[in-house]
């Protein structure tokens, strides 16, 4: 009976295979939607392309740590990004130590071409523990595990489920040395490679906490340097994110002989392939209501509103045409802009009779809902 179950104790790891006929015309598809990602975005001023640039990239440092159960503020990572960027803004500076350390992660593995190496690995987990400090889970930041006990488990104590065991702490470092070569040598399609190298990665878990984020950095690494995709406009760990499930699950599967005893990878590459086309429709959903917001902007620009008016109506561009669940109402007035009753009512006949906003059929009296004009 064959007691190996980890795809690492198999004899040809990481000699991984993938059927290309399954992957080429994914691959396709997906270099078509980057194209038209691109072509979006020549339709955005300086000011917009750049404030959604930023706006992506704050997406990403948030999504890969949210993966992880990792809250970060919004308002921290952006006056980061700004901040690391020199670009100007008129806020007050609510960057952190942490979202500074994770955003020049980020800008590193993005913008810095150089060759991969143990010791920017090495950076990229002290980036992420910069400020991390806690005695029941400690973790040495900055250096490979020195230990076999690196297991993911989910479920409550005494109902535990093993998901995987990682490699043992010394065949780490060769381990990542063979990967580092892979990365940086190897001429394989780049979706395939970032693929490959991600599900090594993790594969070899070699940090004491942290992996996951380090692998989403590479994946970001090898997209931008290899593939010249412009990850400043996409954000692969919010389509992550929104599949934890199906993320989970196809790694498990791929990195289990029991479900994969031929190092086959091919439905892991489907799904980062998916993740990746999915990252890019968020994208052009996201440009579709900056461009619809900007004409919406045209259209009232000479109508006198006053400063609530303005960000109720920014608040219903920004969540999109239909997204404002259950529509505008006079208390959902008053609890955006922290104003009385008769103030809201008031403002929004205001913004009705100047054909801003419009009633919704099938409500009335105070069940009223409104939306935007567009």
């Amino acid at each position: 009976m064959n007691s190996k179950k980890w795809i690492w104790e198999h004899q040809n790891f990481p000699n991984f295979s993938h059927d290309y006929s399954q992957i080429e015309p994914m691959i396709f598809k997906l270099i078509e939607k980057s194209g038209e990602l691109k072509g979006k975005m020549s339709y955005l001023a300086q000011n917009e392309h750049d404030s959604f640039s930023i706006e992506t990239s704050l997406s990403e440092i948030v999504a890969t740590s949210l993966i992880e159960g990792v809250e970060l503020k919004r308002d921290s990572v952006r006056s980061s990004l700004h901040k690391k960027l020199n670009i100007a803004f008129n806020r007050e500076d609510r960057s952190t130590k942490t979202s500074d350390s994770l955003t020049e992660l980020y800008l590193d593995s993005r913008f810095n071409q150089d060759e991969l190496t143990i010791e920017r690995l090495h950076k990229w987990h002290e980036a992420i523990f910069e400020s991390y400090e806690s005695v029941l889970y400690p973790v040495k930041r900055g250096i490979f595990r020195d230990h076999d006990e690196m297991q993911i488990v989910s479920g409550s104590i005494g109902k535990e489920r093993v998901h995987y065991v990682a490699i043992p702490h010394k065949q780490i470092a060769s381990s990542v040395k063979l990967l580092i070569e892979y990365i940086n040598s190897s001429s394989e399609n780049f979706i395939i490679k970032s693929a490959v190298a991600h599900l090594w990665f993790e594969s070899i878990h070699p940090y004491d906490d942290g992996n996951g984020r380090i692998g989403r950095a590479i994946v970001n690494y090898i997209l931008a340097k290899d593939g010249g995709l412009d990850n400043r406009y996409y954000s692969i760990s919010s389509a992550i994110n929104q599949d934890r499930k199906g993320y989970y699950n196809t790694l498990e599967q791929s990195q289990n002989l029991l479900y994969n005893p031929n190092l086959d990878i091919t439905e892991w590459i489907v799904w980062h392939t998916k993740s990746i086309k999915e990252s890019i429709n968020i994208s052009l959903e996201n440009i579709e209501k900056v461009i619809k917001k900007t004409r919406f902007y045209d259209k009232i620009r000479y109508i006198k509103l006053n400063e609530k008016q303005n960000k109720v109506i920014n608040r219903l561009l920004d969540a999109g045409e239909g997204n404002f669940e259950g529509g505008l109402t006079n208390k959902k007035y008053r609890a955006l802009t922290k104003t009385d009753a008769v103030t809201a009512s008031r403002h929004l006949k205001d913004m009705l009779n100047k054909g801003i906003i419009r009633e919704i059929e099938g409500y009335g009296g105070r069940n009223t809902r409104y939306e935007l004009m567009l």
